[in-house]
C-alpha cells in the first residue's frame, strides 16, 4: 500500500499542498511569520527527497511508515488552518499554537532526517576500523572478568514499540570514527537497556563488531567508577575515581594502550546512564519517552498478549486516559498492562478511579517506583549542591504540563535553601537536574540578550510520570512532619486529613495550592504557622487569598498563577495580615487593581514579578507602600501604556525589567530619580519610541537591554554619561539611523550586542576599539515562551 501511495504522488501532493497552506496563512496572519517561515524552509528542504521514502521503508522493515509521514501532513495541515483563525486579541492561544507549530516542526525535520542517516551509514561502515579480537584481549589483560558476553542476551522482549528511530539514530551515532564512547541516557524505566541490546544485535553492528560491543551501566549500586576501580585494583593495584567521567576515560586510555600492545585497529565503548557525563556529551544520546502511538501499541502487547485467553476487551475509553497515565513510560506502560491482563472490566474502572482521585500509578508497582526512585536517592551523594534533591521535590508544587519560569524557582530557593541572590547558582542546580534526566531546560531568546541573567527566558519541563514521582516521594511522611505540602482541590472536595487535621499545626516549609474553575472553597481554617512559600495555582476569574491561621512574619515568597482565560481577580489582598514580611510576589495571568486600595505595607518586598497581568490603576497610591523593593520584573503586561510615575520614588530600585509589553509607548522623565538602577531591560516593547533624556543620571547603570524595541528612533543625547555602562543589547532596533556622539565620551570597556544593521552605526563612531567589544547576532525571534497548555 505504501508503494502505491508513493507511486501515486499522493505523498509529494501533500507537501505542495501543505506548503501553500503555510504560503498563505503566513500571509494573513503575521503573528505566526517567523514559526511558518521555518516550516516553510523544512518542507522545502524535505520536497526533493520523497520519493526515496520507499527506500528508507525497506531499510526499517517499516512500510506503515510511510502512513505514518501522510498522518504526519496531514495533522500539519490542520495545525496551519487552525492558526489562520486565531487573531491579535487572543494571546494566549497565539502563544500556544506558536509552541505547537514549533513542536510540529522539529517532528517532521526529526521525521525526515532518519533517510539522511541511513543513507550516511553505508558511507560509515567503510571509513571504520573492525573490532575482531578484543574479547580475547581483555581476557589476557584484564581476566575475563570485566564484562560478559552482551550480543545473546536471550531476555530481549519478543517485540519492542517505538525503538526504530532512535535505534537508527544511536547507530548512527555508535559507529561515527571518533566517537569511541557514546553514552545513552535516558530516567529510569525509558528502555535504555532494551535498546541497548537491539544495537547489538543489529546486523549491522554484529557485521562490523561481532561480539565485541562492551556495555557499562552506570547505576547507584553498581556504577562506573566501581566497576572499573575494581578492576584496575585487579591487575595494577591502582584506581581511585570521584566521578564518573575520569572513571570512564581511565578506561578509554587503558584500552587505548591495549589496542596499541595487541595490534587492535579500535573499540568502542557503550554507557547507558540515568545521567548526563559532560565528557561525553557530544557522542550522548538521550532516549525520549514512547509517543502516543507507541504507547498504546505497548500498552496492548501487555495487557492482551496474543496467547491470552481471555476475550474481553474494555472500552477503548478506559484504556486510553490508563495509557495517558503511563505518559510513555514503557516500565510503566508493561507493569500496569500485566496487572491488568485479563481483568474484568471493574478492576480496570476501580484503577483508574484511583488515579483520578490522586492514588499514584507508582502505587501499582515497586518495581517501577524503584526503578524512579533510584535516581532521585542518588541526588543526595551530590556534596557540592546539598539541598538538590529538595529542590527537585520543589517541582511537584507548580501544575502538570506547565512550564515553570526558572526565575520563579530561583525566588524560591534563595528563600528556602539560603541559595545566592546571583541566579547562576540557580541555573547550575537546573543543569545538574537536566544531566540527570530529571529535568528539561527550555530556553528562549527573550532572556537571551542579556548576559548576566542566566535563569531568565528559561523555562523547566518535567515529565509527568517525574513530577508524580516527586508527589509521591513528598508525601511520605505524615502530614504534620512533610517539609513540603502539595494539595490538589478538585470538584471542591478537600483531601481527608485537611478534616481530619481541624485546627493542628502543618510545619511544611512550602505550601501549594491548586484548584480548579470550580473552586468555591473557603482555605480559611488550616494552620501553617512555618510557611515560607505559598504558592496558589488558579483556574478561577475571581480568587481569594486564604486566610491561614499563622504568625505574621514567617511567608517569604508568594507566587499567584492563574492558569484560566481571563485574568485572576484578588478579592481580598488588602485583607491579608500575613502578606506584611513578603520578600518577593509573583503574580502570572492576574489582575492587581486591588493593590491600589491596599492597606497592607510590604516594607520588606524586594522583588515583584508581574507576568501578563492586568495592571489598571494598581500604583497610584503606592508611594511608600514598597520602601525596600531592588527588582521589579513586568512582561506580557497588554495595558502598561506607561511605567507608572510613582515607582520612579523607590530610590532603591537596582534592576527594572520591561519585557514583551506591546503597548508601552514612552518612559516618564521621572525615571532618572532611580539613581541606584543597575539593569534596565525594555526588551521587545514594540512601540517605545525613546527613552528620556533624564536616562543620563543613571550613573550606576551596568547593563541596558532594548533589543527588539523596533519603534526606538533615536537613543538620548545624554548617552554619553552612563559612566559605569557594561552591556548593551540593541539587536533588533530597526528604526535607529544614528548614534548619539555622547557615546564617544565613554571610555570604560563595553560590549554591544547587535544585528548587522546597528553594527554599521558602531563602526562609524570613534569609538576607541579597544574598548569595544562588538558582538554581531542573528536575528533568532523566538515565541516559543508561554509555559501553559490551556
Amino acid at each position: 500500500m505504501a508503494a502505491g501511495l508513493i507511486e501515486g504522488g499522493i505523498v509529494g501532493s501533500l507537501i505542495a499542498e501543505l506548503q501553500t497552506f503555510v504560503i498563505d496563512v503566513a500571509v494573513k496572519n503575521i503573528y505566526f511569520k517567523s514559526e511558518l517561515e521555518s516550516l516553510k524552509e523544512t518542507l522545502q528542504s524535505i520536497e526533493p527527497n520523497f520519493r526515496d521514502i520507499e527506500k528508507y521503508n525497506k531499510v526499517l522493515d517499516r512500510a506503515e511508515k510511510t502512513e505514518a509521514f501522510i498522518d504526519l501532513l496531514n495533522k500539519g495541515k490542520k495545525l496551519v488552518q487552525r492558526c489562520s483563525t486565531i487573531g491579535s486579541w487572543n494571546v494566549v492561544n497565539k502563544y500556544r499554537y506558536s509552541d505547537k507549530l514549533n513542536e510540529y516542526n522539529a517532528d517532521l525535520g526529526r521525521f525526515c532526517q532518519v533517510k539522511v542517516q541511513l543513507e550516511q551509514l553505508g558511507d560509515i561502515k567503510e571509513i571504520l576500523v573492525k573490532v575482531n579480537r578484543v574479547n580475547d584481549v581483555l581476557d589476557h589483560a584484564m581476566g575475563g572478568s570485566f564484562v560478559g558476553g552482551f550480543g545473546e542476551d536471550r531476555e530481549l522482549m519478543d517485540r519492542v514499540f517505538g525503538l526504530d528511530l532512535p535505534l537508527v539514530e544511536l547507530k548512527e551515532m555508535v559507529l561515527l570514527k571518533d566517537s569511541s564512547v557514546v553514552l545513552l541516557s535516558a530516567p529510569g524505566g525509558c528502555g535504555k537497556t532494551t535498546l541497548a541490546k537491539l544495537l547489538c544485535r543489529d546486523p549491522k553492528i554484529q557485521g562490523i563488531y561481532k561480539k565485541n560491543i562492551f556495555f557499562v551501566t552506570v547505576s547507584k549500586m553498581a556504577s562506573i567508577t566501581i566497576i572499573v576501580q575494581n578492576q584496575f585494583q585487579t591487575k595494577s593495584g591502582k584506581g581511585q575515581y570521584e566521578k564518573e567521567d575520569e572513571a570512564l576515560m581511565q578506561l578509554k586510555c587503558f584500552l587505548e594502550k591495549k589496542r596499541n600492545r595487541f595490534n587492535i585497529e579500535g573499540f568502542k565503548i557503550l554507557v547507558t546512564s540515568r545521567s548526563v557525563l559532560p565528557s561525553i556529551n557530544r557522542f550522548t544520546y538521550r532516549l525520549n519517552p514512547l509517543n502516543e502511538q507507541d504507547a498504546m501499541s505497548l500498552f496492548d502487547h501487555s495487557a492482551f498478549p496474543a496467547d491470552s485467553k481471555s476475550s474481553y476487551v474494555p472500552y477503548p475509553e478506559i484504556v486510553k486516559k490508563i495509557v495517558e497515565n503511563c505518559n510513555g513510560f514503557p516500565l510503566a506502560l508493561i507493569v500496569v498492562g500485566q496487572s491488568l491482563c485479563g481483568r474484568p472490566e471493574v478492576t480496570w474502572k476501580i484503577t483508574l478511579d484511583k488515579w483520578s482521585k490522586g492514588q499514584s500509578i507508582l502505587d501499582s508497582s515497586s518495581d517501577l517506583l524503584d526503578k524512579l526512585q533510584t535516581s532521585v536517592d542518588a541526588l543526595d551523594e551530590i556534596k557540592d549542591k546539598p539541598d538538590l534533591k529538595n529542590c527537585y521535590l520543589d517541582l511537584g508544587s507548580f501544575p502538570e504540563d506547565q512550564r515553570i519560569p526558572a526565575i520563579a524557582l530561583h525566588d524560591m530557593w534563595v528563600e528556602l535553601y539560603n541559595l545566592d541572590e546571583e541566579d547562576m547558582y540557580t541555573y547550575e542546580y537546573l543543569e545538574e537536574l537536566a544531566m540527570r534526566n530529571l529535568v528539561n531546560l527550555v530556553p528562549t531568546s527573550i532572556g537571551a540578550s542579556n548576559l548576566h541573567d542566566y535563569c531568565n527566558g528559561q523555562y523547566v519541563t518535567q515529565h509527568d510520570l517525574l513530577r508524580e514521582l516527586a508527589i509521591y516521594l513528598s508525601n511520605q511522611e505524615p502530614i504534620e512532619l512533610r517539609k513540603r505540602v502539595i494539595l490538589e482541590i478538585t470538584d471542591n472536595k478537600l483531601p481527608k486529613w485537611w478534616v481530619e487535621k481541624g485546627q493542628e499545626p502543618i510545619n511544611a516549609r512550602l505550601l501549594s495550592i491548586s484548584t480548579d474553575e470550580a473552586f468555591s472553597l473557603s482555605l480559611d481554617s488550616i494552620q501553617v504557622p512555618k510557611v515560607e512559600v505559598l504558592i496558589l495555582n488558579s483556574r478561577t476569574k475571581n480568587y481569594s487569598l486564604p486566610l491561614f491561621v499563622q504568625e505574621p512574619g514567617q511567608l517569604k515568597v508568594l507566587i499567584i498563577a492563574n492558569y484560566g482565560g481571563c485574568p485572576a481577580e484578588l478579592n481580598n489582598f488588602s485583607e491579608v495580615d500575613y502578606l506584611s514580611n513578603l520578600k518577593r510576589i509573583r503574580f502570572e495571568h492576574v489582575s492587581i487593581s486591588s493593590l491600589s486600595t491596599s492597606l497592607v505595607k510590604l516594607s520588606k518586598l524586594q522583588k515583584m514579578s508581574l507576568i501578563m497581568c492586568e495592571i489598571g490603576k494598581a500604583f497610584e497610591n503606592c508611594i511608600n507602600m514598597f520602601p525596600d523593593l531592588v527588582e521589579i520584573e513586568i512582561a506580557y503586561c497588554a495595558d502598561l501604556v506607561g511605567f507608572p510615575v510613582e515607582l520612579c520614588n523607590i530610590g532603591r530600585l537596582k534592576k527594572l525589567s520591561i519585557t514583551e509589553c506591546n503597548e508601552l509607548s514612552a518612559l516618564p522623565e521621572a525615571l532618572g530619580a532611580l539613581t541606584s538602577l543597575e539593569v534596565l531591560r525594555l526588551h521587545s516593547c514594540t512601540k517605545l519610541e525613546r527613552l528620556p533624556e533624564s536616562i543620563g543620571n543613571l550613573h550606576k547603570l551596568k547593563s541596558l537591554d532594548i533589543s527588539d524595541c523596533v519603534s526606538l528612533s533615536k537613543m538620548p543625547v545624554r548617552m554619553g554619561e552612563l559612566c559605569d555602562l557594561r552591556t548593551l543589547c540593541m539587536s533588533g532596533c530597526w528604526g535607529l539611523s544614528e548614534l548619539p556622539h555622547s557615546i564617544e565620551d565613554l571610555h570604560q570597556p563595553l560590549k554591544v550586542i547587535c544585528d548587522d544593521q546597528n553594527a554599521n552605526l558602531w563602526r562609524l563612531l570613534d569609538y576607541p576599539p579597544a574598548k569595544l567589544e562588538l558582538l554581531v547576532v542573528e536575528e533568532a525571534k523566538n515565541l516559543n515562551w508561554l509555559h501553559r497548555s490551556l
